[in-house]
């Protein structure tokens, strides 16, 4: 610390025994040692604040140096999210009017088809209506009299031939004055 090597320290201490005398060098020597102990542990207290604010300072830069580069990536993110948003809204809107567009050509297309089919519809309406005039009344059908039928059923009999016969029905032809067959 001053530079004081062993001889001096001797020097110094034959010194002080001739100036203070024997009786009060030991009670000189012990407060000379508190204060240099007090004096040390002041110095080592001084360098561990000095040292303890280096390392706050030094914190500090690297906390700011951390934000400055959260931020940065934060921007570059953001840009990066905006230019895909764009992107996504770009492609939506081009999907958005190609499904118009084709929607529009369906209906246009569709238009066509319908009419045609609206006239198919009427011309075959017609016609039924046309084989309807010509063919008379509908026949109908009986059920065929089964084991536990009444009486009256059971003396008309069935043709086994026929395949109605054979699902239960039995053709029985209208007595009408319009058939010409009858």
């Amino acid at each position: 610390m001053f530079d004081i090597g062993f001889s001096e320290l001797v020097v110094i201490g034959i010194v002080a025994l001739l100036v203070l005398g024997p009786e009060r060098l030991p009670k000189v020597a012990r407060t000379t040692g508190h204060l240099l102990g007090r004096l040390q542990r002041y110095v080592s207290d001084v360098k561990s604040d000095i040292n303890r604010e280096m390392q706050l300072d030094e914190l500090k830069r690297l906390q700011e140096e951390a934000r400055t580069s959260a931020m940065a990536f934060e921007s570059s993110v953001r840009s990066e999210i905006a230019s895909v948003e764009s992107g996504v809204n770009a492609s939506v809107a081009s999907a958005t009017s190609a499904v118009a567009d084709l929607e529009s050509s369906l209906k246009s297309a569709a238009e066509p088809a319908q009419e045609a089919h609206d006239t198919a519809s009427a011309q075959l309406d017609h016609q039924l209506a046309e084989a309807d005039a010509h063919a008379g009344p509908m026949p109908s059908f009986e059920r065929a009299p089964g084991p536990d039928a009444p009486a009256e059923l059971a003396s008309t009999p069935a043709d086994p031939s026929v395949p109605e016969a054979q699902l239960g029905f039995e053709f029985v032809q209208p007595s009408d004055s319009k058939n010409p067959k009858s």
